[in-house]
């Protein structure tokens, strides 16, 4: 739903195609399917009772009416202000909109399956980098960071990102950093941690008070509680060129180092390229090779997590680039 008509979603398969046939033309890295882990993983992140219903919903979407079984379900009500959200309602529609943010992320047959199987693929790439890998790619999708402990929204249903950084904690690393380079604000990923001390949330992105999500996302949220001073956001006017972006960038990446990261999750969005449909930054293909160069140069073991990104003949070249950067960077490193 999208200015109050159903459009095709942005968020489509071909987008992880193009970055894996990239990755093969370019002969890059090598390509491993995810892991497996149990739903106890997912609890570390994300409540039991949005899980269940993530889960369950689909099934009983198809069990309302046989008819929605070629129907996406979407919430048309919300708990906004002075409504209670601590009751789990018996209604599907009262429950699906409970969990969801806005009216763009439909659930689908596979959506269950799609998000569990990303997650599987964040987690894989924590592992791989908690055993002693300097760096791994997760090319997840649906994308994650806009999904909250409790909700999904902007095209997220589990927060691979978050995911990924809590599995680097709970296997030795005291402090991570999370950086969010997607043109839009990880409004998920940042509630999910803003009140924690080890770890720290950063993002540059598209200024909320014209883009997407709107509610979060402005420099004066420093984080609260323990998590008071561990969260950083860095929005930028809709035009932004690479030079602007990338003083944006080593900004990011010297709170990073002052924080003393010991692992580093990038959420890794695509859409802050000049040709995307639904964004508003203006940096080129050949910019993202020095992104990762940018990256590397943190010298941190670091998983990248592919986000958004919707001008999707190009996803593919801008992805690697920014991969093939960062293994410049780590060669040409001390």
């Amino acid at each position: 739903m999208f200015r109050g008509e159903l459009v095709p979603c942005f968020e489509v398969p071909a987008r992880a195609d193009h970055v894996l046939a990239e990755l093969q033309r370019r002969h890059f890295g090598t390509v491993h399917a995810p892991q497996g882990f149990d739903d106890a993983v997912l609890a570390r992140i994300h409540s039991p009772r949005y899980l269940d219903f993530l889960a369950h919903a689909w099934d009983e979407w198809v069990a309302l009416d046989p008819a929605n079984a070629q129907r996406d379900a979407l919430p048309s009500v919300w708990p906004v202000r002075t409504l209670r959200s601590d009751v789990l309602p018996a209604n599907f529609a009262a429950r699906m909109g409970l969990f969801s943010m806005d009216a763009g992320s439909p659930l689908t047959s596979g959506t269950w399956v799609a998000a569990r199987a990303g997650a599987n693929c964040a987690l894989s790439a924590a592992q791989v980098v908690a055993q002693g890998a300097r760096s791994a790619f997760a090319l997840t999708r649906p994308p994650g960071h806009h999904a909250g402990a409790d909700f999904l929204g902007g095209y997220c249903f589990l927060n691979n990102a978050a995911l990924a950084a809590q599995a680097l904690r709970d296997q030795g690393a005291e402090r991570v950093a999370v950086l969010d380079i997607d043109y839009h604000h990880g409004n998920g990923t940042q509630a999910i941690f803003y009140e924690r001390a080890d770890v720290y949330f950063t993002s540059i992105h598209g200024d909320p008070h014209t883009e997407y999500p709107f509610f979060l996302g402005y420099a004066d949220e420093l984080g609260a509680g323990a998590g008071l001073g561990f969260n950083r956001n860095l929005p930028l006017p809709r035009g932004s060129d690479f030079v602007t972006w990338r003083e944006a960038l080593a900004q990011a990446l010297r709170d990073i180092g002052r924080f003393g990261a010991q692992a580093l999750v990038v959420s890794l969005g695509m859409d802050t390229f000049e040709g995307d449909p639904i964004s508003g930054f203006r940096l080129r293909s050949e910019d993202y090779l020095k992104v990762g160069a940018d990256l590397a140069q943190m010298g941190l073991p670091t998983v990248l997590v592919f986000e958004g990104g919707y001008a999707v003949a190009e996803v593919g070249v801008n992805a690697v680039n920014v991969l093939q950067g960062f293994e410049e960077g780590v060669r040409g490193s001390p």
